[in-house]
């Protein structure tokens, strides 16, 4: 009983400082579910049962973005019918992909994420006015990819459509992080349903950390709103530096 309260508060603890950080770096999965997995939860069920809470998580993180209004509901409503077709399919497939292949492709993914982020300085915080045909159906497919991999996982696929909307989409890093967050809950939102379905999601354990996480996302979401576009930027790339050296270390 000591051990499940000290497991509880741990778990609890991490939720919610990575939380916080990942309004705006994404990644939470990649340093929280690993956390459940050192305390004997059963890998589908800490895949699903995080799933469960991200749901609390992105509406926390959302709110503070929609009383700003930065929220772009025309740009985005195609993203987020595609990302739902996506993460449905990647919830309903979750187990079939080892955990080694999801490590390298999450490694090469935050690379590639961090070197377009250093090679393009001005990307991201200059708002860009016309989006190429080209560049939005580009988008759209990367969409639809990262919803099957969020749907199957999530660690680091907010991080790199965060990316994908300021390469591609014409976003500054500030709206990027604002709309991930909605098209996130999204996502989230029906790969938990697929996971209910299957009878994964422990209930208790996702209620506790869900409302961690919202917490924790709330408050993060709040400051952010207050950074100027440089700052984020800096935020956003010294993460996903440190989680891309540390899930090629895991890999290695």
């Amino acid at each position: 009983m000591a051990m499940s309260a000290y497991a509880l508060a741990v778990l609890i603890i991490v939720f919610f400082l990575t939380s916080v950080v990942g309004v705006v770096t994404g990644s939470n999965s990649l340093i929280a579910v690993p956390v459940m997995f050192q305390f004997g939860i059963d890998p589908r069920v800490a895949v699903a049962t995080n799933m469960f809470a991200l749901v609390f998580m992105s509406v926390g993180g959302t709110i503070p973005f929609l009383r700003q209004g930065k929220i772009e509901f025309r740009k985005i409503s195609p993203l987020v019918i595609i990302t739902i077709i996506g993460s449905a399919l990647g919830a309903a497939i979750v187990g079939l992909i080892t955990g080694e292949a999801i490590k390298l492709i999450v490694s090469v993914a935050m690379i590639s994420v961090v070197i377009f982020t250093l090679v393009k300085r001005r990307s991201g915080v200059e708002k860009t006015q016309t989006v190429s045909f080209n560049s939005k159906i580009l988008t759209f497919v990367l969409t639809f990819l990262l919803g099957i991999y969020g749907g199957l996982y999530s660690g680091g696929y907010v991080t790199i459509l965060t990316a994908t909307l300021v390469a591609f989409f014409g976003m500054t890093y500030s709206e990027a992080v604002a709309n991930t967050k909605l098209i996130n809950v999204f996502s989230s939102l029906i790969a938990t349903i697929v996971f209910m379905w299957q009878g994964l999601v422990d209930y208790k354990l996702g209620l506790i950390l869900g409302v961690t996480m919202f917490l924790g996302a709330y408050a993060g979401a709040h400051f952010v709103t207050k950074l100027n576009e440089i700052w984020i930027r800096r935020i956003f790339v010294s993460a996903v530096l440190l989680l891309a050296v540390k899930t090629l270390w895991d890999f290695v």
